[in-house]
């Protein structure tokens, strides 16, 4: 079951939903907007690069890995990131893969990002929404490998 803004802001005030920062104003009815953070990547280049405050121009047939600006997780909820429908409109997909996130991880994440034609990107930009599905049955240990010590937008370790 997803759960309404209503309860993601509740769940948030007992510690059982990490979103760091919170506003308000980006609680949607069943899902919170988050935005993009200040850095990318490219696709197999290990550099990180800051998108700059005047906009970074987005290129087609490359894949720019960027993170969330916010602080997201939860041990109780597993999280599902997309992109806004506004910004696939403007042929930029957000997360088009690996949409599902793992229960026990907190952190800014990792975004994948790619456009159909040339698209200007912000730092700090609304560019996705997050929402928070309850999982049923036992519980029996939370994800801690792999990518979950990065803040920063992480290429492939595969």
């Amino acid at each position: 079951m997803i759960l309404s803004g209503n309860e993601i802001e509740k769940e948030r005030e007992f510690g059982n939903i990490t979103i760091k920062p919170f506003y308000k104003e980006q609680l949607n009815p069943n899902s919170y907007n988050y935005r993009i953070g200040n850095v990318y990547r490219l696709a197999n280049d290990d550099k990180l690069y800051k998108i700059p405050d005047s906009g970074l121009l987005l290129q087609p047939n490359k894949l720019y890995l960027c993170s969330t600006y916010e602080n997201i997780g939860s041990d109780k909820y597993v999280i599902s990131l997309i992109g806004r429908s506004s910004v696939g409109r403007l042929g930029l997909f957000v997360q088009c893969h690996s949409d599902m996130g793992n229960l026990g991880t907190s952190h800014n994440w990792t975004l994948e990002i790619s456009c159909v034609q040339p698209i200007i990107i912000y730092p700090r930009m609304v560019i996705g929404q997050i929402s928070f599905w309850e999982t049923t049955g036992k519980i029996d240990r939370l994800y801690t490998n792999r990518y979950t010590e990065f803040n920063t937008p992480k290429e492939s370790i595969y």
